[in-house]
């Protein structure tokens, strides 16, 4: 059965790099070649197109458009905004905290999105994230 994996912000940055990871990125080849499916989540898009853009870094830039248009790309939805809503809320009565609570915390948003199409989240940041979804380190791919 093909397994479903959604990069977090710091792999995609990774990957989108000037200086893209190769290992992360041999490994990415690896799972499309068994056929999985790795997405592109909007939020993760989002934080890490902000920062490119910031230090005009268009060469990533144009990468972060080619991964978009090479891999499943899974925008925003309502249902997503949901979800992370009730898993903010959750992790709060746990008496956790994923960000400030003040922030928007992408990483519940992120969370939201992998859990609503059953992903597995490739992430440097496990311990926010394990909370909600099925996580696992990019180096353990």
């Amino acid at each position: 059965m093909n397994k479903v994996f959604i990069l977090d912000t710091g792999p995609l940055g990774a990957v989108a790099h000037p200086h893209a990871n190769r290992e992360l990125t041999q490994k990415l080849m690896t799972l499309l070649q068994a056929q999985d499916t790795v997405i592109v989540p909007e939020i993760c898009d989002y934080e890490v197109r902000r920062n490119l853009l910031l230090e005009k870094l268009d060469q990533s830039i144009e990468k972060l458009d080619q991964l978009k248009q090479t891999l499943a790309y899974l925008p925003l939805t309502t249902d997503a905004m949901l979800k992370a809503a009730e898993f903010w809320a959750e992790i709060r009565r746990k008496h956790k905290r994923t960000a400030d609570d003040k922030a928007l915390d992408g990483d519940v948003i992120l969370a939201a999105q992998a859990f609503l199409v059953g992903a597995t989240v490739v992430t440097e940041n496990v311990t926010h994230l394990e909370e909600f979804v099925p996580v696992l380190k990019w180096q353990d791919i």
